[in-house]
């Protein structure tokens, strides 16, 4: 068990230094006219083994109609380029064909006389076939695998979750606090996504490092008698409210299909709802086994965790400060 919470804190120790990397290939595919479509993409640049000079595999019929306009940045590559399509796109497959150093692509097709589609494009599936009509369906599947893949995805997010469960501990307790998260993160994720409000990105992403290194220090020190300690789901209400804005950036990083809005909104939130009962469910059981083969190593196993979830959280928060 000591081997087991020992590679647990070097697993927590190695995770990534970006904490909220959600940020996959977007890729757009308008229509100007009659035969004549825009196409845009933005790649984000993780590792030097990254094509930058990668660019969409177009329909069959359509090809590119003059230059291909890039520019260039430090962390990502944006293209652009008008295309010209023989006949409909309907039934016709566009992809992404560099997945090395990200997991996934968010491709948005917009047709002149039909709603805005949205497919979710990964490595197994580097391609996908353009609809003739979108269901609302297929919007609900992609948006809920991506709020999936970024409640597990992003670190910041996911530490918050683990100190929580470990500072709760107990099973009801902690579904108390964590509807309370849910419920916090829902509305603010909802008001900004409809234009209601919103803190500058920055900003929020400094304040979500700081609530990590607040429920560490609130973990390490044990079973003292904090408000933390007394009403767990107040705090947890009070995060929420602030990860939801740190939920919304992400979601605004992806973009959402025009007419469907209303669904795309939900089925995210319930992905990371979905996401982040598997992590609250792991993280319990985990301490189940440990209180069931060692009891006397609990609190000092929890204590040895909330360590490098606060150096991580603390790291974050000059990284983010600094800029």
């Amino acid at each position: 068990m000591i081997r087991w919470l020992a590679a647990l804190c070097l697993f927590v120790l190695g995770a990534p230094v970006h904490a909220d990397e959600m940020r996959p290939v977007a890729i757009q595919f308008e229509q100007v006219g009659e035969t004549e479509w825009r196409l845009g993409w933005r790649q984000p640049i993780a590792s030097a083994a990254d094509d930058r000079m990668a660019m969409p595999e177009l329909p069959a019929n359509c090809r590119i109609k003059g230059a291909v306009r890039r520019q260039m940045a430090p962390l990502a590559a944006h293209g652009t380029a008008d295309v010209t399509c023989d006949g409909a796109v309907a039934g016709r497959a566009l992809g992404w064909p560099a997945f090395p150093g990200h997991g996934e692509a968010i491709l948005r097709v917009a047709p002149l006389d039909r709603g805005v589609q949205v497919h979710r494009l990964t490595p197994e599936q580097p391609s996908a076939t353009i609809a003739a009509r979108p269901s609302s369906a297929q919007v609900w599947r992609s948006y809920f695998d991506i709020g999936v893949e970024h409640i597990l995805a992003g670190w910041d997010h996911l530490l918050f979750v683990i100190a929580l469960v470990l500072l709760v501990a107990r099973p009801w307790p902690v579904v108390k606090a964590a509807t309370a998260f849910t419920i916090a993160h829902s509305i603010t994720l909802a008001a900004v996504t409809l234009g209601f409000g919103g803190i500058r990105q920055d900003v929020v992403e400094a304040l979500i490092a700081l609530s990590i290194v607040f429920l560490a220090i609130e973990v390490a020190r044990g079973g003292r008698d904090t408000l933390t300690q007394r009403l767990p789901w107040l705090v947890a209400f009070a995060f929420g409210l602030l990860h939801g804005f740190g939920f919304a950036g992400a979601l605004r990083e992806i973009g959402l299909p025009e007419g469907e809005v209303p669904a795309a909104l939900v089925s995210f939130n319930l992905g990371v709802e979905a996401g982040q009962l598997l992590v609250v469910a792991a993280v319990l059981a985990i301490m189940a086994l440990l209180r069931r083969w060692r009891p006397p190593s609990e609190p000092l196993a929890v204590r040895l965790v909330s360590y490098p979830i606060g150096i991580i959280g603390a790291y974050w928060l000059v990284d983010r400060l600094a800029g």
